[in-house]
């Protein structure tokens, strides 16, 4: 149903317009949520340390979870202690809960897991942000900022630094708000963020193919210096059943391969390794999809490959002939100078 919906909102059908008067509901309601936090109705709760949100306007992935991790390296490069929140997927666990690397992805949610591993940060997740951030702070007191991975839309946590994630091959799709569309919130929040970063593919172009008023918005902003590129280069496959074991493109040349992807935009992922030189047969699964070993038959493939997201929920269960392909983003430079200037500040 989601694919569906994903791929329905970058065109224009009835039942869009059908359902145009409950996105004009939803618009309303979205501006009066936003409004009564502006003016005080609402409280804002501020974290002992900065905070730094990483979101999307949007539904669905748009590769926030590299960015995350990315930002994180980087923080720490520059002598920052940086913790990291999440809800965790459909924020089921309600008390804050500590993950790390060998934490269960069925309870701590696949991305927070996988941000855990790479990063060696902090991470808690928690339906409650604020509550997660200072049972993260109580257990580590040396954090000096905290990344929210995801919550542009959760007001109730005050930030420093807002990043809104574009994906440059679905942008905006119809340009219309849920449910007729696939926005959270309209374009014209990307007004007041801090950065606008668009996961565009190598080469790739910001302003291509964006809706009209998008395009001046972006153009406005890329003006302002407000708007970065960012791609997702390929580093190594990596086995899972022994991580240590890597291997390149060509080690899989003339072999039948599977690809998986059960992540917010598969095709990414299938494009990627096509473009890697590799003939693939491709197999979607849902966005967070739990695995089990009867997903991946055994002799389906000489080789099954995987996202990083995908892996880590296999590697309970891994065999010798599951790889997967580790990306680390690549934003422009300024990104993180943006990043520093707003904290010194």
């Amino acid at each position: 149903m989601s694919e569906w919906l994903q791929r329905e909102w970058t065109k224009k059908s009835l039942w869009q317009i059908l359902l145009r008067p409950l996105s004009w509901l939803f618009g309303a309601l979205v501006a009066l949520r936003r409004a009564a936090y502006k003016i005080g109705i609402l409280q804002s709760i501020r974290l002992p340390v900065p905070v730094i949100v990483v979101g999307n306007i949007t539904v669905g992935g748009t590769g926030k979870t590299p960015l995350v991790i990315w930002l994180a390296q980087r923080l720490q490069a520059e002598g920052w202690k940086p913790g990291i929140i999440s809800r965790g997927y459909r924020g089921s666990n309600v008390a804050p809960l500590a993950v790390t690397s060998a934490s269960d992805p069925a309870i701590a949610g696949d991305e927070p897991a996988l941000i855990a591993a790479r990063t060696n940060a902090p991470v808690f997740i928690g339906k409650d942000r604020i509550a997660a951030g200072l049972a993260l702070l109580r257990a580590h007191p040396e954090c000096d900022v905290v990344i929210s991975d995801d919550g542009l839309q959760h007001y109730r946590l005050k930030r420093d630094v807002e990043i809104a994630v574009v994906d440059g091959a679905r942008r905006f799709g119809n340009g219309k708000l849920l449910p007729a569309g696939p926005l959270r919130e309209p374009m014209t929040r990307l007004n007041s963020v801090d950065a606008v970063v668009c996961n565009v593919a190598e080469n790739g172009d910001i302003l291509d193919k964006l809706p009209l008023t998008a395009f001046w918005l972006m153009l406005t902003m890329l003006a302002k210096n407000e708007v970065a590129a960012m791609t997702l280069q390929p580093v190594v496959f990596r086995n899972l059943a022994d991580p240590a074991r890597t291997a390149t493109a060509a080690d899989f040349a003339d072999k039948k391969l599977l690809a998986i992807a059960g992540i917010g935009h598969p095709p990414r992922f299938f494009d990627q390794l096509k473009s890697m030189g590799l003939n693939i047969e491709s197999r979607t699964f849902p966005d967070h999809h739990a695995y089990a070993p009867a997903d991946l038959p055994s002799g389906a493939a000489d080789a099954i490959l995987m996202t990083e997201k995908d892996a880590v929920k296999c590697r309970a269960f891994a065999r010798p002939e599951w790889w997967f392909l580790e990306v680390e983003a690549q934003p422009d430079d300024a990104l993180i100078e943006c990043v520093l200037n707003k904290l010194r500040k």
